[in-house]
């Protein structure tokens, strides 16, 4: 494996979460290997995205899940409906235990497009993700959209050491489906000679699920800075990734296995079209050259 392939850091920070982790039991009670605390670098300067090779990732359905977020969307019927299922294991879950139903994912998914008064019962999540980033309530009840202070921010001051974004909202995290786990995001304009700024960020992940989880937050969080750069007029610079409990699940060791023992390919180029707003991007704006992983490897979700 060449050393200074970006993703054999990866595979490298799993080979020590498996071999010298914690065995820990967890909410899911699936158990764990976990450590605390681990960096990762990516340099977008040159096109590229951090979308790994070691096993195929299904990139589209990450884009589709940027755009859900990037809308202040809470309800998983927008995702059902463009045949993404990430999200829809808590609601089914909440519904199997409150009813005691057992209904099968296929037979849920229908009802909530089938039905709008399921769907508004059972398909929402709570104030994740959306609502916070767009729509974060303050306590004298005005609602707060950080993105967009963000992107103004950006905007109007370049140096400012406030450019940041969370979904921590600690008075509403018991009434989510889950509590954020890719939680503060933070960015860092370089000047640049001649004019214009190079925008880095680091995404502070305070729980990390390094087999299936990561694949897709270190994707959408280099896709959503080259959307803010592309939107500010500067040149993308780093992704830096911070995961506090980074861990694999116990049952996951036919997916840590394969993932090692295979040797990473070039990460491919993202071409981006221009949107009118962050908000306007679509699946169709989003287009990558030279992806080519290996096949992709099935793991069940802890729940």
């Amino acid at each position: 494996m060449p050393q200074n392939h970006p993703e054999a850091a990866v595979l490298d920070l799993m080979r020590q979460v498996w071999h010298n982790g914690s065995e820990r039991r967890d909410r899911t009670g699936v158990g764990t290997r976990a450590l605390f605390g681990a960096t990762l670098r990516f340099d977008l300067s040159d096109g590229t995205v951090p979308l790994l090779t070691t096993k195929r990732v299904f990139w589209k359905s990450a884009v589709k899940e940027l755009i859900w977020f990037l809308a202040g969307e809470t309800s998983i019927r927008p995702l059902v409906e463009q045949g993404v299922h990430i999200w829809t294991d808590w609601p089914l879950d909440r519904y199997r235990r409150e009813t005691g139903e057992t209904i099968d994912r296929d037979s849920f998914e229908a009802r909530i497009l089938a039905d709008d008064d399921f769907a508004a019962r059972w398909g929402e999540l709570g104030p994740v993700y959306g609502k916070q980033w767009r729509r974060w309530l303050g306590p004298d009840g005005r609602t707060h959209d950080q993105l967009a202070a963000l992107v103004a921010g950006l905007k109007s001051n370049p140096a400012s050491r406030r450019h940041i974004f969370t979904g921590w909202n600690v008075a509403e995290l018991d009434q989510m489906a889950l509590p954020p786990c890719h939680m503060t995001y933070q960015y860092f304009v370089e000047p640049l000679e001649g004019g214009g700024g190079r925008l880095s960020g680091i995404l502070y992940q305070r729980s990390c699920d390094l087999g299936l989880g990561f694949p897709f937050n270190i994707f959408e969080a280099s896709l959503l800075l080259r959307m803010l750069a592309q939107q500010c007029g500067m040149e993308p610079g780093e992704i830096i990734w911070m995961g506090a409990d980074v861990h694999l699940y116990l049952n996951h060791a036919h997916l840590v296995e394969e993932q090692l023992a295979r040797t990473p390919r070039p990460f491919p180029r993202l071409h981006l079209n221009r949107a009118a707003d962050l908000f306007s991007y679509r699946l169709e704006d989003v287009t990558l050259e030279g992806y080519d992983p290996y096949p992709p490897i099935a793991a069940p979700v802890a729940v």
